[in-house]
């Protein structure tokens, strides 16, 4: 996969595994206490490179030091590259990788620093609070890294092995612009039952291509990004998080999953043709190519349509809204971190590192990055975001929330541990796009594959 941080494998598996827990042939660590002149930072976002380029030109008129960005993609390229780097100790001083996942398997390979001292209140406080703790070592990876077969061995709790470089959730639709003004359609849904109705009036309007376009072929998707919003917004947190208990009054077998099922189907009839056959980057290129008119993403999305030709000034935004009778009419998304940045435990430019990934932090700064590179920064922009990085950026900013009323895609602690929402995700699509089964037959048997996760705890 190339832009999907969210249901990527962990890939950086295979660095533990080559190096255990040491970096071979690698030199002693020193602190350039006089200021290196040159940077290196390694990335596997080719997005980010020309953002990043253009920002170290600030960087070294401000400091001296010049910055080199170099990408080596896909992820598993970028991978081997670091791991050949370690073996013959040529790692450069910061890496870029996804949060909570390389960052954390670098540091409990010896790859990169511990940042925890170096990351005070006053740096901290620069990043919006819901993504602070990201890069560190919870609980929930402390007690992962006790497994035997953990790849995560030896991390410490609040260990903090990267700081956040871009942020974002999925759950955000993406409608072409001009075909819903064709269609009488110039505003974003407020709830569920405006969207619905929009998607009747676009594909009344342009019947061919007036679909939704999701990348089904990763089942998890229909589920994860476009389901468990809506049926948040519909049940509220408690009801929610029972859909996947073992109460069958209470679970998708029970009155509020068949509820959430049968709303969840009134899209039904707008799916693209075919869409369940998609990957994601497929998904978004029916999109981009005007094959569909909606399509299901994250805010990751908006930089691969770019590189594929959609003029993102013709992109409406919006995150999957709330039933207007929901117990969360006010439904926002909690975001969440998606790459990060480190440095690396044999630089020789530490504290000029330190001061590059604090450079990162300013708001202007950050602002320039995200327009360029069409990525969420992890910066407070203010109360109106879109006058600092456009209207769609903007306007995925402002769906950001936190607390009860923000649905939360990285908590899982409601689900079994061996929980395969791949496979749970697959017997969705039996009901919707497909139209095989029912909703209560569909409730049923989600139960069923749930029930069957609970047996493995």
């Amino acid at each position: 996969m190339t832009h999907r941080e969210c249901i990527r494998p962990v890939l950086a598996v295979l660095v533990t595994l080559a190096l255990g827990s040491t970096v071979a042939g690698c030199g002693g660590k020193s602190d350039d206490s006089t200021g290196g002149k040159t940077l290196t930072m390694w990335t596997f976002k080719q997005p980010h490179v020309k953002a990043l380029q253009d920002i170290a030109k600030g960087f070294t008129a401000e400091t001296g030091v010049t910055v080199k960005i170099q990408a080596y993609t896909p992820d598993d390229a970028f991978l081997t590259k670091v791991q050949a780097a370690a073996k013959t100790g040529d790692l450069p001083d910061v890496l870029e990788g996804h949060a909570n996942g390389d960052d954390l398997t670098f540091g409990a390979a010896g790859l990169v620093d511990d940042l925890t001292k170096d990351v005070d209140a006053g740096w901290l406080n620069s990043y919006l609070p819901q993504v602070r703790v990201d890069g560190t070592v919870t609980n929930q990876y402390y007690q992962s890294s006790l497994a035997k077969d953990s790849t995560l061995k030896g991390i410490k709790l609040g260990q903090r092995f990267s700081v956040p470089l871009t942020i974002g959730t999925f759950g955000i639709v993406y409608a072409n612009k001009k075909r819903l003004a064709d269609a009488g359609v110039t505003t974003a849904p407020k709830t569920w039952e405006d969207f619905v109705a929009d998607l009747a009036k676009v594909q009344k309007a342009n019947p061919t291509n007036g679909g939704i376009s999701l990348g089904l072929k990763a089942p998890s998707t229909g589920l994860e990004w476009f389901l468990q919003p809506m049926a948040y917004g519909l049940l509220g947190s408690a009801p929610f998080r029972a859909l996947w208990s073992k109460d069958n009054a209470a679970n998708f077998s029970g009155p509020n999953g068949v509820r959430v099922l049968e709303t969840y189907g009134q899209v039904t009839p707008y799916w693209m043709p075919g869409t369940q056959s998609l990957d994601i980057d497929a998904a978004d290129l029916a999109f981009a190519q005007g094959k569909s008119t909606f399509d299901i993403g994250g805010t990751f999305t908006l930089a691969f349509l770019a590189q594929n030709g959609f003029d993102p000034a013709n992109v409406l935004t919006f995150p999957i809204p709330a039933p207007a009778a929901g117990a969360v009419p006010n439904l926002s998304l909690a975001p969440f971190t998606l790459t990060g940045l480190s440095v690396s435990s044999t630089s020789k430019n530490r504290s000029t590192a330190l001061s590059w990934l604090k450079y990162l932090t300013k708001p202007d700064v950050a602002a320039q990055f995200a327009k360029a590179a069409l990525d969420v920064p992890p910066i407070n922009l203010g109360s109106d975001p879109s006058t600092a990085v456009g209207p769609a950026l903007g306007a995925m900013i402002a769906s950001f929330g936190s607390g009860p009323s923000a649905y939360n895609p990285g908590d899982t602690t409601y689900r079994p541990n061996a929980y395969d929402s791949g496979v749970v995700g697959a017997a969705l699509m039996n009901f919707s796009p497909l139209k095989t089964e029912t909703a209560p037959v569909t409730g049923r048997k989600l139960t069923g594959l749930i029930n069957s996760y609970w047996a493995k705890q």
